[in-house]
């Protein structure tokens, strides 16, 4: 066989890595990063890493809704603060840990993004930006006037004395949940990204008008990613009560969150699961690297200088960056 046949042999395309794949490696990877933290049994490796990994769920979530669907939503917080009450709640009228309370908190979570997304999703733009930021402000200001879960005073959670599941300290436990709570997160926006319910999402990116008159159901595309993105949302901000045994509702409304799950996906990229992933590690590592060396003041400064260079050099974030090049 002469040279020129060889080389007129087109060369098999990559397999793609299946949803059962994904998933798989997902778990995979969460399993090492448990065991890796395990090794190191370091208070405050448990913490770092929980903040981050908070910061993963929070950014991923967000992305479903803001990225895959271009309706930017200034109301991270309000759901994320959803989920810490909901803790509080449930933990102090049932009596139950937090893995329970973690699956409520996604409950209560998709209810409020289904109810918000029946008021407001019929707006665009500027408009339903506008109306997820009233409802923090809404939210907040019921939780400020409900005695029952501390109000504006807060709350405290006492861990439980016995650490399950053979973990040394409860730090770690909470750690191993946001490692799992991640990895979900990431398995669950890719599993979309590649679904019908993505390829609708990314229609009515691009053109909402054109998807509806391709017949398109924008609506209820719009209504099924509003209640997952606040579920897992809610999800994110359920571990807060226990990370530091108390929740007050300036922190848990605070403007950190609702801040970073916007920045996040923007640095990382919002058309990829990649994205709001690579987004939050890089983000919330020097925010944390911030808060030990300078101060946790200088947090929401690096956000900003990091998102004006991104803005100016890598418009569609780092994953655009590099696909650019190819």
């Amino acid at each position: 066989m002469s040279g020129a046949a060889l080389r007129a042999v087109p060369l098999a395309a990559p397999r793609r890595l299946g949803h059962a794949g994904f998933w798989l490696a997902a778990a995979v990877a969460a399993l090492l990063l448990i065991l890796a933290l395990r090794g190191l049994g370091s208070e405050y490796a448990y913490f770092a890493a929980t903040f981050v990994l908070q910061y993963v769920v929070l950014a991923t979530a967000w992305n479903i809704l803001g990225g895959y669907a271009g309706y930017v939503n200034f109301g991270a917080a309000a759901f994320f603060a959803a989920g810490a009450y909901t803790t509080v709640a449930i933990g102090k009228a049932l009596g139950l840990g937090l893995l329970p309370c973690i699956g409520f908190a996604a409950v209560v979570g998709g209810a409020l993004g289904l109810g918000t997304g029946v008021l407001t999703l019929r707006l665009r733009g500027a408009y339903f930006a506008i109306a997820t930021l009233c409802l923090a402000v809404v939210l907040q200001t019921l939780v400020v006037n409900w005695s029952y879960v501390g109000g504006s005073r807060g709350a405290y959670v006492l861990r439980p004395r016995e650490v399950p599941l053979g973990f040394d300290s409860y730090s770690g436990l909470l750690c191993a949940v946001a490692v799992v709570l991640a990895a979900l997160a990431v398995a669950i926006a890719r599993t979309i990204e590649k679904s019908r319910l993505g390829l609708g999402l990314a229609a009515l990116r691009d053109d909402e008008a054109a998807a509806e008159a391709a017949g398109v159901p924008t609506l209820r595309l719009k209504l099924v990613a509003t209640t997952i993105s606040g579920a897992m949302m809610a999800v994110a901000g359920a571990p807060l009560p226990y990370l530091g045994s108390y929740v007050e509702p300036n922190s848990a409304f605070g403007l950190a969150y609702a801040v970073n799950a916007i920045a996040m996906p923007l640095i990382g990229g919002t058309a990829s699961w990649a994205g709001p992933l690579i987004g939050a590690v890089l983000l919330a590592s020097l925010q944390q690297a911030a808060t030990v060396t300078i101060s946790s003041a200088a947090n929401l400064l690096i956000v900003g200088g990091v998102l004006v260079v991104f803005v100016c050099i890598a418009p569609h974030g780092i994953i655009g960056l590099f696909r650019g090049r190819r």
